[in-house]
């Protein structure tokens, strides 16, 4: 009988490793096709249009002009915004929740945090379009609410939850050794906070930040209905408060409409694969510290 059941915890054990396996390589597999189906249908853009045009300013396809500066300078602008509040805000929270809140506010405010997480984008476009753009629009006293500056502000409201979550839960992983010892040395609970708890999560807190970033310039509907959607590049400060328009709204308004292997449809194509590479040179930048960070602390440990 034991040699029965050794033998089934063993064709157990193995059934779930090769399903494990499977679906990290089906995951891999999956993006690599996504990439290969990007470059086939977005390479031919840069057949079609010489580099000029798809470096130019304006973006008005009707008349042939494809200048993608306008929608790569209006999402990095969105995103930066959104970053900009999100980052400090998220990780006040996550000390909040994580390291000063008593254990029954914690109970509260963490799964209130995660349902924030779970709320469409869209229904978070019409909040903006209906209370936040009007608001705006009066206080600030100029033509349109629809701006980069509302589209930055509820971006950063949809990364909050995944850096306060993310964050969080770094900040729980460090040992109680570390606020035990920064203590018994005379270190306030704030200073044991900020010079001993939040350096030993940066990894976790960095990861927090960088899945934040990819949250925000990945969004669709919510930067389509309050942002404006003028192609323009912003030249300073104050274009923060004017209309804009992003990569990943540009894509969905009009890849609906345009005509199947027309031009058009090969430079929108050709917005996803810059949104892509963009997005995977973060991952991997945010990647690249973490590994820096984990080797240091090895060094230190050793």
């Amino acid at each position: 009988m034991d040699i029965e059941k050794k033998r089934q915890l063993s064709w157990g054990e193995f059934l779930i490793e090769r399903a494990i396996q499977a679906a990290g390589i089906s995951a891999i597999v999956l993006v690599l096709l996504i990439f290969l189906f990007l470059i086939r249908e977005g390479l031919p853009a840069f057949v079609e249009i010489p580099l000029s045009s798809l470096l130019d300013r304006r973006w008005y396809p009707i008349e042939d002009y494809f200048g993608l500066r306008s929608l790569i300078f209006g999402s990095l602008l969105v995103t930066v915004g959104a970053a900009s509040i999100s980052l400090p805000l998220g990780l006040a929270t996550a000390i909040f929740i994580g390291e000063i809140a008593p254990s029954w506010v914690r109970e509260i405010l963490k799964p209130f945090v995660e349902v924030l997480a779970g709320i469409p984008s869209v229904v978070i476009g019409f909040i903006g379009m209906v209370a936040l753009a009007p608001w705006v629009r009066i206080i600030l006293d100029i033509p349109t609410g629809l701006t980069a500056f509302t589209g930055a502000v509820l971006l950063a409201w949809m990364a909050l939850p995944t850096i306060v979550s993310v964050a969080e839960d770094a900040l729980d992983a460090v040992p109680k050794t570390y606020r035990d010892a920064g203590l018994a040395l005379g270190l306030t609970k704030w200073q044991t906070i900020w010079r001993i708890v939040v350096p030993a999560a940066r990894s976790g807190v960095l990861t927090a930040l960088m899945l934040g970033v990819g949250r925000a310039i990945g969004e669709t509907m919510t930067v389509m209905m309050v942002t404006g959607n003028a192609a323009r590049i912003p030249t300073g400060p104050r274009d923060l408060f004017l209309p804009v328009r992003t990569m990943t709204a540009t894509i969905a308004a009009e890849m609906g409409e345009v005509a199947q292997g027309s031009p058009h449809y090969h430079v929108l194509f050709a917005v996803g694969l810059t949104l892509f590479v963009i997005t995977f040179i973060v991952n991997m930048a945010a990647a690249a510290v973490v590994f820096r960070q984990v080797k240091r602390s090895e060094r230190v440990l050793s």
